[in-house]
């Protein structure tokens, strides 16, 4: 029973030291990232609408501001931003680094205070890298 058992651990060990020496790491690169953050950003159109509201007792808050407890907000970029980004990304993954450089500068000039500003920057570090 005993040598069963020992056998168990020692094949256990073995399966697991591969992937430990080949240092493969899980971690998905910033260009995967950043295509699954696109994905999950909502394009803010501007619409022009006409609001009405009734009198409630309360603070004064927007429905929109109302924190729940463990609920993820959702980002939402104006669908131009959207788009500039897109695209600069779509240029990097298809190889063509010194558009796709020039396009991230050019979104960081015209949106100089978007949420996707961090990871305009870090595109562009890694652009300029991998020169």
């Amino acid at each position: 029973m005993k040598k069963l058992v020992a056998a168990f651990v020692l094949l256990g060990m073995v399966m697991a030291t591969p992937s430990y020496a080949a240092g493969v790491s899980t971690e998905p690169s910033l260009w995967e990232r950043l295509r699954k953050k696109v994905e999950l950003i909502t394009p803010r159109k501007k619409l022009v609408t006409t609001n009405a509201a009734g009198g409630v007792r309360g603070s004064l808050a927007d429905a929109d501001d109302v924190y729940w407890k463990g609920e993820q907000k959702v980002q939402s970029v104006d669908v131009e931003e959207l788009d500039a980004f897109k695209k600069a990304m779509n240029l990097a993954g298809a190889g063509k680094n010194a558009d796709a450089q020039a396009a991230f500068s050019e979104f960081v000039k015209l949106h100089p205070e978007s949420s996707l500003r961090a990871d305009a920057d870090a595109a562009l570090t890694l652009l300029q890298t991998s020169k």
